[in-house]
């Protein structure tokens, strides 16, 4: 089985240890390197092109968001597969979380994540999908629930979201197929955690008609799952 090829960018010595030490426990992982500041990261992830960089935000020069936004701008359109970025830090207030995504981070796990299920994160990261840690769920509906006010139901039926996209592959796919505002009041609800059965009875439709707005919603956003269309959401834009 081939094993995911892991680099690490933490600042904190004995941080980055135990990190290491408990990632090669693992027969399906392999640190590759390991970086103490943005600057000589950037140059490990371009060496190595790992599977996926383990990225913390407080780095000492250069903070970790802008090194995601530089890692992901770097890297070449031919390069395939291209290196994902797990956000692992103590910070989840709201303006680090949507800027994390903005910049083009695949995932965000808090530090006190258990040995599992930071496990499990990277293995999702790594296969191309997306990872968020429960407490940051919640941080991203609260955002899209304050969007903007509620208007009429005639209106919610009809009336289609403008998005500035960060990318132009983002920004193509929405001009394509703009989101209904019922269809963001699904995605507000599916990224706060409600079943099919729970998003019918918060707005008063059928589970049938819930179905369909999901469908069309995953197919709008060429999402896989409900975790992939919160990502992006995020980075379309249309949660900001």
């Amino acid at each position: 089985m081939k094993k995911i090829r892991i680099a690490l960018v933490e600042d904190h010595d004995l941080t980055r240890v135990g990190l290491r030490t408990a990632l090669q426990q693992y027969d399906e992982l392999e640190v590759v390197g390991e970086a103490a500041n943005a600057v000589s990261g950037l140059r490990l992830l371009e060496a190595t092109q790992p599977d996926v960089a383990i990225v913390d935000v407080g780095l000492p020069d250069i903070d970790g968001i802008k090194l995601t936004q530089q890692l992901k701008t770097n890297q070449a359109p031919e390069v395939v597969p291209k290196t994902k970025v797990l956000i692992l830090t103590l910070q989840h207030n709201e303006e680090l979380v949507l800027a994390a995504f903005a910049a083009g981070a695949d995932s965000y796990c808090m530090k006190d994540v258990k040995v599992d299920h930071l496990l499990k994160a990277l293995q999702v990261t790594a296969a191309g999908n997306s990872w968020i840690d429960p407490a940051i769920a919640q941080i991203i509906l609260q955002q899209a629930r304050h969007r903007q006010a509620k208007v009429s139901l005639k209106a919610l039926e009809a009336q289609t979201v403008p998005i500035n996209a960060v990318g132009p592959e983002y920004s193509q796919m929405i001009q394509s197929s703009p989101l209904t505002e019922r269809e963001l009041e699904v995605l507000e609800l599916i990224v706060g955690g409600f079943s099919n059965a729970g998003i019918a009875k918060e707005l008063y439709i059928t589970v049938g008609t819930v179905k369909t707005h999901v469908r069309n919603l995953l197919e709008k956003l060429c999402a896989g799952d409900r975790t992939q269309a919160a990502v992006s959401a995020l980075r379309c834009g249309l949660i900001s």
